[in-house]
């Protein structure tokens, strides 16, 4: 399948900004599942930094824009041609054990409620009780857009009964870690239309250490894994780490930011 991106996120102050530098996680990963057929990354009055692959296999970026400016426009646009491999993170090189993503962080923290969701699930091997995890998840939290914010937690969305896929993926990847599979946060695209119509469609999902397979990717929110439909761009602890722009402005000022995402089906 043929996927096309056109993502623009633009920044704007109320008072001119001295300086902005940023991080961006917004290259499609290196694996079996995708190929880029072309990619561009803009940044409006922008110079490029350093560019590296972290332990995780996420390529980063840096880029800096001098100032003063009130506004910069931070502009994706590319194809991406990708297969369906039931989840399984196949072909995707990194350097980090798998034990490191057990490690606990404020988004995915545990209390009682998790605790009980993670243990409410039999499963005679990893991988069952992986997709065990996920269906509970999924029938614990609603999708409802509006009821959680960035920074809710799982606990808090598994109280409130509702989220988003940033909260779904929080608490699958909370109550994979207290069964012991390591588990981490991924950021991407989704094409989710029936007709291939363009929409707004950044997404996030999780991923489960299983021993036989390796990475394999459930997305809670939709009750399924990833497939032709979903375009990997990197992953993290949770959302912060993960976020596919991270930066600092030097302003005291007022920041607003306005986010547009479309994914449609390429037809060459």
């Amino acid at each position: 399948m043929k996927l096309t991106v056109e993502h623009v996120t633009r920044y704007t102050w109320d008072v001119p900004v001295r300086g902005v530098v940023q991080s961006h996680r917004l290259t499609p990963a290196v694996f079996e599942g995708q190929r880029v057929l072309d990619w561009e990354v803009t940044v409006s009055d922008g110079i490029r930094g350093g560019r590296f692959r972290d332990g995780s296999g996420t390529q980063i970026q840096s880029w800096a824009v001098q100032g003063p400016v009130s506004e910069v426009v931070v502009s994706v646009k590319g194809r991406v041609e990708t297969q369906d491999l039931a989840g399984v993170l196949r072909g995707h090189r990194e350097s980090l054990s798998p034990l490191v993503w057990l490690r606990d962080t404020a988004p995915t923290r545990a209390d009682v409620a998790l605790h009980k969701l993670a243990q409410s699930v039999e499963a005679p091997d990893p991988l069952n009780l992986a997709h065990g995890l996920a269906a509970a998840v999924a029938e614990a939290i609603a999708y409802q857009p509006g009821v959680t914010t960035a920074r809710t937690t799982a606990a808090e969305a598994l109280s409130l009964g509702a989220g988003v896929c940033q909260d779904h993926a929080h608490a699958l990847i909370s109550v994979a870690r207290l069964r012991d599979l390591p588990a981490r946060y991924v950021n991407g695209y989704l094409q989710a239309t029936d007709d291939g119509s363009p929409h707004e469609a950044m997404h996030a999902w999780a991923e489960i250490w299983i021993e036989s397979l390796g990475w394999v990717g459930f997305d809670a929110a939709n009750r399924c894994c990833p497939d032709e439909r979903y375009i990997r761009l990197g992953c993290g602890y949770d959302a912060p780490d993960a976020a596919p722009i991270r930066g600092i402005a030097r302003s005291m000022g007022r920041e607003d930011m306005d986010v547009r995402v479309q994914v449609g089906s390429a037809q060459q």
